[in-house]
């Protein structure tokens, strides 16, 4: 984005622990982004060249295998790491075929690439339990030596449902946005959203589980969130 630098100049990361994470659509993207002490992940959308396509009207991003691997290096020689988002995780409603076993391919795929951290987006939010189960029930203990996460698009009432069925399934890994702002437009719907933030955080607590997440810092950024979107 082209105030990225603006941004990540004026935040204060002296006493934090949080690590911050940009998303790169293409090399020179990466390139860019790995300038920048302030960053540590690289999050990269990877689209086979069949299937988990977005429905966009122009050319798809399709990039292939040895490709996704020259992403790897740029981050690697920066002391960064890359996560790769793998698009239409959880189904694909524009008629190319999906199923968990061709989502378990790609992954062999990928696995190949020695990657720490992959994340299945549902990139239309329309991702069901049963999908998210099995994908990541399947999953997680094949490939034990990799982080998988989940990346949800929903509808604010349907939040529940996908976090519960990942986290059942394995998935300790999750992004969200407060108040679910942003998500895909190519989304039908437009309700659809990200997953939002207060709500992954409140599921946690309920499961007992920690989030790392200081709950009096995230209310000072939740509230100045208003002030930024410019809601009631």
């Amino acid at each position: 984005m082209a105030d990225t630098a603006e941004v990540l100049q004026g935040l204060d990361l002296g006493e934090t622990n949080t690590r911050l994470s940009v998303i790169v659509a293409n090399l020179r993207g990466a390139e860019t982004a790995c300038s920048f002490p302030q960053v540590d992940y690289l999050g990269f959308p990877f689209r086979s060249p069949k299937t988990f396509k977005c429905g966009i009207p122009t050319r798809p991003l399709t990039i292939p295998i040895p490709s996704c691997s020259r992403y790897k290096k740029r981050p690697l020689a920066h002391n960064k790491q890359l996560i790769v988002y793998l698009s239409m995780g959880f189904g694909n409603p524009y008629g190319d075929p999906w199923s968990p076993e061709i989502v378990e391919e790609w992954i062999y795929k990928l696995a190949a690439l020695d990657l720490p951290i992959i994340s299945l987006s549902d990139t239309v939010g329309t991702a069901s339990q049963d999908d998210i189960r099995a994908v990541f029930s399947t999953l997680i203990p094949r490939f034990s030596h990799i982080e998988f996460g989940a990346h949800f698009h929903t509808v604010y009432t349907a939040w529940h449902e996908k976090v519960d069925a990942a986290f059942r399934a394995g998935c300790t890994r999750f992004d969200g946005a407060i108040k679910g702002h942003g998500g895909c437009p190519m989304a039908k719907d437009e309700l659809v959203g990200n997953m939002p933030t207060e709500k992954l955080i409140s599921y946690f607590l309920t499961q007992k589980r920690a989030t790392g997440i200081h709950p009096l810092h995230f209310e000072i950024a939740y509230n100045q969130s208003h002030n930024v979107f410019y809601l009631n």
